[in-house]
C-alpha cells in the first residue's frame, strides 16, 4: 500500500502546514491508537522545538480518544523513547521531532511495543484509518493534559553502564547537542563517566535546534576540538539518533568511517554477529572492501534506519547503520542511538590505545560526489527519460569501478544524486551530467 503522509522516518513537514498541525496530529494519534488495539499506556517524548508541546498534547488527545493512556516522557532523545517501550507494557510509543530539520519543521515517529519502528505496511494501515476519523476539536487537542512519566534519568543510568565507572577520567570531550533532545542526557553520561565535557549547542530556546550546530554542521565542533586539545568531539542531531565524530586533529568522521572501524574491530575479536555489517545503498563502496578484507561481509538495505533494522533481523546481524551517522546496536537498543555509537567508539579507543585519527584509517573511501537537488515534485524517475538515459550511460562507463545512486528524499522535496568512481574528476563529471539531465524538474535557486 502506498503512503501519503509517512516518509522514510515518520511524518515530517512545516509546522502549521496541512499535516503538521494539532488537528491532524489528534486524528493521526487516534488512528494510531486504534491500530495499536486501543488498550494500555502510550509513551510520548519530544525534542526542544517550540511546536513540540502542543503537538504532543494533540497526539496524546487522539491516543486517549482511541482508549490508550498517554504518558509524557519529557524532552529526551528518540532512542530513549524506544528504550522506554521495552518491558513497559505500553502499546505504542511516539516521538515528536523533525530530527535534523530546522525548528520550523516538526513531525512524529511511532514505535511498536517492542521499541521498533513501524513497517511500511503498518504505517499504511494507520494512514487508511486517518481518513475515517472526523476532525477533532483543536481546543480539546491543545488543552489536553498528559500525565508526566519522566524517563531521562533511567536512560542516562542505562547507557552509562556501557563503560566501566570512571572510564573517561582524564578525557576532554567536546560535545555538540544541536540545541536539541540530548542537551541533558549526553552531557550527564560523559561527565558521569569522568570526562571533562566542553559543550556546544546546549542552550535550546525552541527556535535554535540544529541552527548552525549539531551533526549537520560539524565545523564548530572541529574548531573547538583543536582549540581545546580535546581527545575527540561528538555531535548529535536534534533528536539524538545520529552521531558524527571529530578526531583529535579536527578531522570529521561520518557514519561510514564509524561503522567500518567498529565492524573491523569486532571482526578481529570474533564478536561481529553473523560476521555481517548492514549498511544502506548510500554507503561508500570502501566499506565493503574494508569489511571483506577483515573476513566479514556487508549487506545493503534501502535508505532509512528501519530498513536497516529489518535487514539486520533477516541476516542475523546486530550492528548496522547509515552514512549519516544513524547507527543501530540491536543488543542495546532497537533504534539508532548517537550516544551509544560514541561510547562504542570510545570503547575501541580504550581497548586499542589508539587515537581516533589512526582508527579512522580503517576505511579508504572510493571517490564520491553527491548533491541534493530541490525539486518541484517527486516525479517518477521513469517519466524523466533524459535522467534515466544519463544514469544508464554512467553505469555502463563505470562498470565494477563505481556506481550511481539516484533517489528521492523521504523527508524533503529533494532528489539525491550520488556517483562513485575511480577518480574525483570522474565522479564530479558524472554528477554534473546527472544534474544537467534533471532539467526543468529542478527548483532554480
Amino acid at each position: 500500500m502506498s503512503r501519503i503522509y509517512f516518509g522514510t522516518d515518520g511524518v515530517r513537514g512545516p509546522y502549521g502546514g496541512p499535516v503538521i498541525n494539532e488537528e491532524f496530529f489528534a486524528r493521526l494519534g487516534r488512528a494510531a491508537g486504534i491500530w495499536a488495539g486501543g488498550d494500555g499506556p502510550a509513551l510520548l517524548g519530544r525534542d526542544t522545538r517550540f511546536s513540540g508541546e502542543p503537538l504532543l498534547r494533540a497526539a496524546a488527545s487522539g491516543l486517549a480518544g482511541a482508549g490508550l493512556a498517554p504518558r509524557d516522557l519529557g524532552v529526551l532523545p528518540t532512542p530513549a523513547v524506544a528504550a522506554a517501550m521495552r518491558g513497559s507494557g505500553a502499546a505504542l510509543g511516539a516521538m515528536i521531532t523533525a530530527s535534523h530539520n530546522a525548528a520550523a519543521d516538526n513531525g512524529i515517529k511511532f514505535f511498536r511495543s517492542d521499541g521498533r519502528k513501524l513497517t511500511d505496511e503498518e504505517e499504511s494501515r494507520i494512514e487508511a484509518g486517518v481518513g475515517l476519523i472526523a476532525c477533532t476539536s483543536v481546543l480539546d487537542a491543545t488543552t489536553f493534559v498528559v500525565p508526566p512519566c519522566p524517563f531521562a534519568d533511567e536512560y542516562i543510568s542505562t547507557v552509562s553502564r556501557l563503560l566501566p565507572v570512571g572510564a573517561l577520567r582524564g578525557w576532554r570531550i567536546v560535545l555538540d547537542t544541536a540545541n536539541g533532545a540530548t542537551c541533558t542526557t549526553s552531557p550527564a553520561v560523559f561527565a558521569g563517566l569522568g570526562a571533562e565535557v566542553l559543550c556546544l549547542g546546549n542552550t535550546p530556546d525552541g527556535q535554535n535546534i540544529n541552527a548552525g550546530v549539531g551533526s549537520e554542521h560539524p565545523a564548530g565542533l572541529s574548531a573547538k576540538v583543536l582549540a581545546s586539545g580535546a581527545r575527540l568531539g561528538v555531535a548529535h542531531d536534534g533528536d539524538g539518533d545520529r552521531c558524527v565524530l571529530c578526531d583529535e586533529l579536527g578531522g570529521v568522521l561520518d557514519g561510514d568511517e564509524i561503522m567500518t572501524l567498529l565492524a573491523v574491530h569486532a571482526l578481529a575479536r570474533g564478536s561481529l554477529a553473523a560476521r555481517t555489517l548492514v549498511v544502506t545503498v548510500q554507503s561508500n563502496l570502501g566499506v565493503d572492501a574494508a569489511v571483506e578484507a577483515a573476513g566479514g561481509r556487508v549487506a545493503r538495505s534501502a535508505v532509512g534506519d528501519r530498513y536497516v533494522v529489518e535487514l539486520m533481523r533477516k541476516e542475523g546481524a546486530t550492528f548496522g547503520g547509515e552514512s549519516s551517522g544513524h547507527l543501530i546496536f540491536s543488543e542495546y537498543s532497537p533504534a539508532g542511538d548517537g550516544l551509544v555509537a560514541a561510547l562504542k567508539v570510545i570503547e575501541v579507543m580504550i581497548a586499542t590505545g589508539r587515537p581516533l585519527s589512526e582508527l579512522r584509517r580503517t576505511l579508504r573511501k572510493f571517490p564520491q560526489a553527491s548533491e541534493s537537488v530541490p525539486v518541484r515534485e517527486k516525479k517518477p524517475l521513469a517519466e524523466m527519460p533524459a535522467l534515466t538515459a544519463a544514469i544508464r550511460s554512467l553505469e555502463a562507463e563505470l562498470g565494477a569501478r563505481g556506481r550511481v545512486l539516484v533517489r528521492y528524499s523521504g523527508t524533503e522535496s529533494k532528489l539525491r544524486l550520488l556517483v562513485e568512481g575511480p577518480t574525483v574528476e570522474a565522479t564530479r563529471a558524472g554528477l554534473e551530467r546527472l544534474k544537467a539531465a534533471i532539467g526543468g524538474q529542478a527548483v532554480k535557486c
